[in-house]
Formats: structure tokens, sequence, C-alpha cells
């Protein structure tokens, strides 16, 4: 166990240096974190400067491995194996993508391809689906230790959502990534986000934008603070 901690204690130090991002702000008031979409767990230092019990998920058996030895010394972090969507039980083709898993998606590529043609799909799994209810219950997860969730699952956003609408009143903060074109076929998009989160009391407290092409196509990093009931 000394050799990650001593990893990790550097990655810190490095972390102060550079300083927090500003998208991250509200971690220093969030009480807990679900992270949906998880990959290899590369914000794992940023909450652990916060002192914030992080709910990792993820889907892909290896990359998950990766996720759980990445964690280890981290003791208010855990990680479980599972597919979130708006439904339970449904069998859903996901695909694992060959940039490390990074781009994978139950979504098919679509403009992305145009804007990063070098990124396929590799293959194929068949993975069952679960709300985030259901999860949070399933392993044993209270559901008061996080007020923020946080989504980085590639196109599948507003299926998160709405198969944890019974979660969201106790939730205060809602980070995510989202492009302003149909990057997946049928994606969910930033306008979606504002839609949806809007009409459940959330507005947007920050919003970044990165340029992918030149045609104008954009991707966002935005936070939602809740503000009504």
């Amino acid at each position: 166990m000394l050799l990650p901690v001593i990893k990790r204690t550097i990655r810190q130090l490095h972390l102060r240096i550079k300083g927090p991002k500003p998208e991250d702000g509200f971690l220093a008031t969030a009480r807990g974190v679900i992270h949906v979409g998880a990959n290899t767990g590369q914000e794992r230092d940023r909450y652990w400067r916060h002192r914030l019990p992080v709910l990792w998920v993820e889907p892909i058996p290896e990359v998950f491995a990766t996720l759980q030895r990445n964690l280890a010394g981290y003791p208010n972090q855990r990680a479980v194996q599972r597919l979130v969507t708006h439904e339970d039980g449904t069998e859903c083709v996901f695909n694992v993508s060959s940039n490390n898993g990074q781009s994978s998606s139950i979504l098919p590529l679509h403009e992305h391809k145009t804007v990063w043609p070098g990124v396929s799909y590799a293959r194929t799994l068949t993975l069952r689906s679960v709300t985030l209810p259901t999860l949070l219950r399933e392993e044993g997860a209270d559901a008061s230790r996080y007020d923020a969730l946080v989504m980085d699952t590639q196109g599948s956003e507003l299926l998160v959502l709405r198969g944890a609408e019974p979660l969201l009143g106790g939730l205060r903060y809602i980070k995510a990534e989202a492009p302003d074109f149909e990057s997946y076929k049928g994606c969910c998009r930033l306008e979606d986000l504002d839609g949806f989160l809007g009409a459940h009391g959330f507005r947007q407290i920050f919003k970044t934008r990165f340029p992918v092409s030149a045609e104008g196509k954009n991707y966002y990093d935005v936070v939602y603070e809740r503000t009504g009931p």
C-alpha cells in the first residue's frame, strides 16, 4: 500500500502547484460526488483534495480494473462496475472505443467520426442497464452522502438524468460535458441539458467552451446548481 500512497502524494503536490480548475469550484461546497462514466478515475486527486466521498461508476471490465488499482490509497472513494441509463434490467449494446475506451458509448458514432477520424469502435459488449436509484440501493450506498452528480457518458447524459429523477431533489450540483452538435447519433446536447435541468430547478453556474472543429462544432463543460424545488 505504500507505493500508491507515495504516488498519490506526488500527484497532489503537482495539483497544488497547478491550482484547481475553475469548473470545479463547486467541489468546495459539495458534500460528496457520484461520478458516472469514471474511466480510470482521472479526477480522483481533485476529489481527494476536497475530502469528498466518491462513488465511481464504470461499465468496461478492463477499464474498471484499472480504476480500482488507481483508487488504492483513497479510502473514501469506491467504484462499481455498472452501466447507468434510464431503465433497469435492459440489455444494451455498449460500444467500446479504440482510444482506451474514452469515447465508448451506447450510442452510435455520428459527427464524432468527422471531428476525430482516428477514433472508432473496436468491439461491443452486451451489458444490463440500471438506473441510479436502483444502483445506490443495490450497492448499499447512502444517497444523502452525495449532493453532486458528475457525468461523462458520451451522449447518454439525458438518459442517466431521466433514470435519476427521484434523486434530483437531493442533488445540489450537476456537472456534465455536452456538445452543440450531434457527436453521437441522438446524443444529449447542451440545449437538452439546459431544458431538462431547468425544468427541475437547476440553472447554469459555469460553462466553458472548447472548440473541436473549424466548422464551429464545440463541446462544453457545464455545471448546474439547483436553485428551485
